[in-house]
């Protein structure tokens, strides 16, 4: 078996331990958004870096509202969500140079959600070719860049388009 060591990842699995009540909302309450990697604030939702990326630039838009489906979140929240999903995507494709973008919302635990009772827009960007033998063979996934650089990119960007 061959092993790929990234100690650095130990820090983010470390605090998700460390969580006990509801994710989204507990990192929007802290006003810690370096620490807790919130790139964005919008008027009902934010802008979060997944801890756990697929690839780099993962993120996510979660309203501040605790809602646990979609038809449950006020329209403006719901409006707020997608207008900065699509403004994520801009910024993700100019950032990353990505070939394309995958957006998804997972709702309840049959559809794979892994915050069940918050909704949450998943914006990533892909490119041709990313899922190579690391991902698809070793199950093995290698992000190129650490989390407080994907940060920096995304804090620093124009969010008011």
């Amino acid at each position: 078996m061959d092993r790929l060591w990234s100690p650095w990842r130990y820090r983010y699995i470390a605090s998700a331990r460390e969580i006990t009540g509801c994710i989204f909302c507990e990192k929007a309450a802290a006003n810690e958004d370096e620490a807790n990697f919130i790139v964005h604030r919008g008027q009902f939702n934010f802008a979060i870096l997944n801890a756990f990326p697929y690839t780099s630039g993962h993120l996510m838009v979660a309203p501040y509202q605790h809602v646990r489906w979609l038809e449950d979140a006020h329209a403006d929240v719901a409006s707020e969500m997608m207008l900065l999903t699509r403004r994520a995507q801009a910024l993700l494709r100019s950032l990353y140079r990505s070939d394309g973008i995958n957006l998804g919302m997972n709702l309840g635990e049959a559809a794979g959600a892994g915050i069940v009772g918050h909704i949450h827009m998943h914006v990533l960007p892909r490119w041709v070719g990313d899922a190579n033998f690391m991902t698809t063979v070793g199950e093995t996934r290698v992000l190129p860049e650490e989390l407080s650089v994907t940060y920096q990119k995304l804090r620093g960007a124009d969010w008011k388009a």
